[in-house]
């Protein structure tokens, strides 16, 4: 008899654990860190965001909240609903980019603004001519979308295998050149890293990287 309460007990000890512990969850898959990245331009402005539905609405955010041309951010949502046609050419989905120049924190001497997408292995700018997308499975061919005129992209400096040497050689260009996105403004940002297997991003920074924004004072 008391083997048998024993046996219960752990049987109900048993489905207690399994219900507090909830499902399993395995350790994810981590990438290789020697595979292709791309570095492209840092570009100081402000985050711009157009966000496609699937019933054909289009919606505008900063980096934080939706705006709108009676509560804008530095114009940018003024500036989508004067290109709505075509904006809405990108398709359904969330557009993020950079909207800079005139008046726009560094400014980088420019008379107008402009939005630069960040993702520049989908698109190329108007009047390029679309590049292979590399795939998983050779045999299928995809190629980048073609962006409407009013938009640009942010710079492509280095596409790759990772390397610490490539970011230092990429900032060190734009240090001596001057920005990529602006020829002939000697006082670019930094640059972003896209680690392609590892979906991931990162950012250094010219000057003050090692002090995080929300410390550093705003530019003039």
């Amino acid at each position: 008899m008391k083997k048998t309460e024993e046996k219960e007990g752990d049987q109900r000890l048993g489905v207690c654990s399994t219900a507090l512990l909830g499902a399993f969850v395995g350790f994810p898959k981590m990438a290789r860190l020697s595979r292709d990245c791309i570095i492209s331009e840092k570009i100081d402005g402000t985050s711009g965001c157009i966000y496609i539905t699937e019933d054909g609405e289009m919606l505008v955010g900063s980096r934080t909240r939706w705006i709108t041309p009676e509560q804008d951010n530095y114009g940018f949502a003024a500036w989508a609903h004067a290109h709505r046609d075509e904006l809405m050419t990108l398709g359904v989905g969330r557009h993020f980019g950079e909207w800079w120049g005139q008046g726009v924190q560094r400014k980088y001497g420019m008379t107008e603004k402009r939005w630069s997408l960040f993702n520049v292995a989908r698109w190329c700018l108007s009047g390029e001519t679309p590049q292979r997308i590399p795939t998983a499975d050779p045999r299928i061919e995809k190629y980048q979308d073609v962006l409407p005129e009013c938009c640009s992209l942010v710079p492509t400096l280095y596409r790759g295998a990772f390397t610490t040497d490539s970011c230092e050689s990429a900032l060190a260009d734009l240090r001596v050149n001057g920005s990529k996105a602006a020829p002939g403004f000697l006082f670019p940002e930094g640059i972003v890293v896209f680690h392609i297997a590892g979906n991931v991003g990162f950012k250094k920074t010219l000057e003050k990287d090692d002090v995080p924004k929300a410390l550093q004072a705003p530019n003039a």
